[in-house]
């Protein structure tokens, strides 16, 4: 299915990031859910073997590679292995733009070579208690009181957000301006007034440190600020299509992993003296999904190749996500279903991916705000 997207040397770090996982976070993952985060130490290692940074210039340590392929392969294999809430993709898809594309050499300086060694885990701090899906209902204020911001609010389901040793705020500095009075302010681990609270109990996505964070007069350099004062939701709206594509890559490597998980036990589980793959019912129903999932990783195969050539738009992106995360759902349903009682057992692994799979039509945009997106521009 891949063979049109990638070539020889995405291949090459396939195996890479496959072995890495295999030795550095398969092993560890079940004591991970049971914790409710991941050992900080997997991401050291992470960086170590090139995992971090794929896209950041060479001089802070990264890959250098401006080609978002390399991303999607790190994704596909994480979803592969069966591992969720490593929390790179969010490190790599999402924040690593901000940090490359916003920021002045000196706060490239500051940050870059800890955000590609792995010792500087990051996070995104969009979501509050009161606005999800409206950006510009954000609460959470930054003041300027000469050269510090005195940030006051809270957000909650911040992705890393326990781990987070920098923290990209999305908060208002001109609350009279609705979205055009929205910055992006970095607040670092350890700045007076920054604390976190509980680690949050999810249905799926275990391992995944989710937390809430709060912000009580909270003072930050303002050489904190990233990209332009008052610009911060444009920003938002020219990196989000990224972070949409990196969930429409998960989604589909998900669809992918739970049809392969499934035909196996298709062929071996009997039922009436057949396997229950050979039931027309089942046969058909198999076909189906198999064959939206080959549409889906032909559009989002397509996406990458766009967004690599600076061509995907906000509305493509919207599409991908919306259309495999909602996929992504559709599959898992029916792959529990074929799986009978066995899987609705966590120690199966279709379980797991069924749990961890809802997520996906909410965060980064929900369904109802992808469709939102294309409608308008189909002039509705």
């Amino acid at each position: 299915m891949h063979q049109h997207l990638y070539e020889p040397d995405h291949e090459d770090f396939r195996q890479l990031c496959r072995q890495f996982l295999a030795r550095e976070a398969v092993p560890h993952h079940d004591e991970w859910e049971r914790a409710g985060i991941v050992d900080r130490d997997v991401w050291r290692k992470a960086g170590a073997a090139g995992l971090l940074g794929m896209d950041v210039d060479a001089e802070y340590g990264g890959g250098g590679q401006r080609d978002f392929r390399y991303n999607a392969v790190l994704d596909e294999e994480i979803v592969g292995a069966g591992l969720t809430g490593l929390g790179f993709g969010l490190h790599n898809d999402v924040v690593a733009p901000y940090l490359t594309e916003l920021t002045t050499p000196d706060q490239r300086k500051r940050w870059l070579p800890g955000f590609c060694s792995g010792e500087l885990i990051t996070a995104i701090a969009m979501t509050e208690p009161g606005a999800g899906s409206d950006l510009a209902g954000v609460r959470t204020t930054a003041v300027r009181d000469g050269d510090e911001y005195v940030i006051n609010g809270q957000k909650t389901f911040i992705t890393n957000g326990e781990h987070a040793d920098l923290v990209i705020v999305v908060a208002k500095t001109d609350p009279d301006r609705g979205a055009r009075g929205v910055s992006l302010i970095v607040v670092e681990r350890g700045a007076p007034g920054f604390t976190r609270g509980r680690r949050l109990d999810k249905v799926g996505l275990k391992g995944n440190d989710t937390a809430e964070l709060f912000f009580d007069d909270c003072r930050v350099p303002v050489d904190n600020l990233i990209g332009t004062e008052n610009r911060g939701f444009y920003h938002l709206m020219g990196n989000l299509p990224r972070e949409r594509l990196s969930i429409a890559v998960s989604a589909v490597a998900a669809c992918e992993r739970m049809l392969a998980l499934t035909l196996a036990y298709a062929r071996d589980r009997k039922a009436f003296g057949q396997p229950i793959g050979e039931f027309q019912h089942n046969r058909f129903l198999l076909a189906e999904l198999d064959t939206e999932v080959t549409i889906a990783r032909t559009f989002v195969n397509h996406c990458v190749t766009e967004y690599n050539a600076g061509r995907l738009t906000a509305v493509d992106a919207a599409k991908a996500k919306w259309w495999t995360t909602e996929l992504q759902n559709k599959v898992a349903d029916r792959c529990v279903q074929l799986h009978g009682g066995y899987g609705y057992m966590r120690e199966y692994p279709i379980a797991r991916a069924w749990l961890d799979s809802r997520i996906q039509t909410i965060y980064g945009g929900t369904t109802e705000i992808m469709k939102e997106i294309i409608g308008r521009s189909l002039g509705l």
